[in-house]
C-alpha cells in the first residue's frame, strides 16, 4: 500500500491518496495513529503532521468549549508558604502563586501554588477531549 518516490535529496515522496487514506483512516474514533504508521511503513509524526495538514484546511478544528468559572475575592485565596529553596535563576520568571479552581460536570478542579503552564494545557486538553 506504501507508494513512495525517491527524490535528489533521499527523501521520500507519497502520493496524495497515500495521505489521505492514511489520514482518514488515523481520523476514526478510536484509531491509534502510531500503529497506522507502522503498518503503513511511516514515521508516526509524519502522520500527525498530515492530519495537522488536513484539519487545518478542511476547517475541521473542533469548537472550543467554554468552561464556568468563578473568580474569588482575594480574601478567601491561601497562600501556600514555600520552602526555603535557592533563588531562581535570572533566566527564569519567576514561578506565580494563587488558586485556580474549575468546575465542571460535578467535578472540582483546584490547582494552588506555581503551575506549570504545559501541564496546566495538557489536564485542559485531556478534560476537552473527555467531555
Amino acid at each position: 500500500m506504501k507508494s513512495e518516490q525517491a527524490s535528489k535529496a533521499g527523501r521520500r515522496h507519497h502520493d496524495r491518496a497515500f495521505k489521505q487514506e492514511l489520514v482518514r483512516q488515523s481520523l476514526e474514533p478510536g484509531a491509534s495513529v502510531s500503529a497506522i504508521a507502522l503498518r503503513s511503513g511511516i514515521n508516526a509524526n509524519m502522520l500527525f503532521k498530515w492530519r495537522r495538514e488536513h484539519v487545518r484546511a478542511a476547517g475541521d478544528a473542533p469548537p472550543a468549549v467554554l468552561l464556568p468559572i468563578e473568580v474569588a475575592p482575594a480574601t478567601e485565596v491561601m497562600s501556600i508558604p514555600t520552602s526555603a529553596a535557592p533563588a531562581p535563576s535570572s533566566s527564569r520568571p519567576t514561578p506565580r502563586t494563587g488558586v485556580i479552581e474549575l468546575e465542571f460536570a460535578g467535578a472540582q478542579l483546584r490547582l494552588r501554588g506555581a503551575v506549570d503552564e504545559d501541564s496546566l494545557c495538557s489536564v485542559l486538553r485531556a478534560l476537552r477531549q473527555s467531555a
